[in-house]
């Protein structure tokens, strides 16, 4: 149940994807959602949130919706290259992502045209799921920071954990039994204001990036009762490829997963 009314109007688009995902979500999972009305309620806004899951869009996007806010989520391109299902996120105003090539600006500029008519952007600012061996969020791209430094826009962290046990990372089947418990916290915005004063340098992008990080890797501790590594994970310098299963080894043309630990998958 909505906590307020929808700050935009909800086309056929939202509404067939309401119709779709509440009815699959809300019997099949527990919510434990904390501060969610630190969503604001109207205005451009970027929301922050850790990447664990392929579920995570559909999970986040119940929670946002549920403040009363349309969630536009900045989206890798592949998911757009189906003629049906791209026409219909663009329907929804969901924005594609070329990432790791020079295309990534026209993605930048659509959301900070988003931001400033008013509109609820999500980001991953981790860019894809984080490749961190035990799911905590790693070093984060640049994309959240520099919308909020070309716009001025409230940067909102929301930690969450529990979607991993859903859908683990790159699997093909989810686990729905027994019912999982998704937990979503939200922080206070990040205080991003000296860093807009000075502009989009690029140690500002940096320095916000790494705040914006940071809020979010404090509301994932919050939830799992435990402390982060010190140092965040850095695909770069692990030698990890950036996008795609990490654990894959392609061979005759056919994918083996690697095994993933079984502290990765716990729940605390």
């Amino acid at each position: 149940m909505r906590v307020r009314e929808l700050d935009h109007h909800r086309n056929w688009a939202y509404t067939v994807a309401v119709l779709i995902i509440k009815p699959v979500m809300v019997p099949l999972t527990r919510r434990r959602w904390i501060d969610r009305t630190k969503i604001p309620a109207r205005g451009g806004c970027v929301v922050a949130i850790n990447h664990i899951s392929h579920a995570d869009p559909l999970l986040s996007a119940q929670f946002v919706y549920d403040q009363g806010r349309l969630p536009h989520y900045l989206a890798k391109s592949g998911l757009f290259r189906n003629k049906l299902l791209g026409w219909f996120l663009l329907s929804a105003g969901q924005i594609p992502v070329e990432r790791l090539t020079t295309h990534a600006v026209g993605a930048f500029d659509a959301a900070v045209e988003a931001v400033r008519e008013g509109k609820c952007v999500v980001v991953y600012p981790e860019g894809t799921l984080t490749r961190d061996p035990d799911l905590w969020p790693m070093k984060g791209k640049s994309g959240a920071a520099r919308i909020a430094l070309a716009t001025g826009c409230p940067v909102i962290p929301v930690g969450q954990w529990g979607a991993h046990e859903l859908l683990a990372p790159y699997a093909k089947r989810p686990q729905f039994f027994p019912r999982k418990t998704i937990a979503m916290k939200v922080g206070d915005p990040v205080d991003l204001t000296d860093l807009v004063a000075v502009g989009t340098t690029p140690e500002t992008v940096n320095r916000a990036t790494e705040r914006i990080m940071a809020a979010i890797t404090t509301l994932v501790e919050d939830l799992r009762g435990e402390r982060a590594p010190a140092e965040r994970f850095d695909p770069r310098k692990a030698g990890v490829k950036e996008i795609g299963n990490p654990n894959q080894k392609q061979r005759r043309r056919a994918w083996r997963p690697a095994r993933r630990s079984t502290a990765a998958q716990e729940d605390t």
